[in-house]
């Protein structure tokens, strides 16, 4: 049970996990533990470490009891000090009428990351979507990872 992480018992509250033995019924001999897993729309299909993971984890989109609605966004990774909680940086042009440029301005955003994301890295392009506030700066989660850094690397680039 390497969930078991934190001092309180992890559960998903919508999983009842003490079905008692009736006699006579035979035992499933699968062996697999019940688990609760929602799609959240929008054409995102649900990871299949949240499916098959044994995580448990409140705020994750896909197993939790958070509702995806409002925007949707795309930025790189830029900060991954936190715990379960990313920053991605957007960079976007802003123009100048009096000089008739543009500027490179940038928005910083911080995101909820599900443990269904294991393998997400400084640099990777990541799909984000509004939910409700999750602690005082978190209003996004991490929906889909759209592009790695490594594979990124030859591509041309906005600035």
């Amino acid at each position: 049970m390497s969930e078991q992480t934190e001092k309180a018992f992890q559960k998903q509250p919508t999983v009842f996990l003490n079905k008692k033995k009736q006699a006579g019924a035979k035992v499933a001999k699968t062996g697999k533990e019940v688990r609760w897993t929602k799609n959240v729309g929008l054409g995102i299909k649900t990871p299949r470490e949240a499916i098959e993971g044994t995580y448990i984890d409140k705020k994750c989109p896909f197993t939790g009891n958070v509702a995806i609605r409002g925007r949707l966004l795309t930025g790189t990774v830029y900060n991954m000090k936190m715990k379960r909680t990313l920053t991605i940086r957007r960079d976007y042009l802003h123009y100048i009428k009096k000089y008739n440029r543009f500027e490179k301005r940038h928005k910083n955003i911080s995101a909820h990351v599900s443990p269904a994301f294991i393998d997400l890295n400084k640099g990777d392009t990541v799909l984000v979507g509004q939910c409700r506030p999750l602690s005082k700066t978190v209003r996004f989660n991490v929906l889909k990872v759209i592009a790695t850094a490594a594979a990124d690397k030859k591509k041309f680039s906005k600035f």
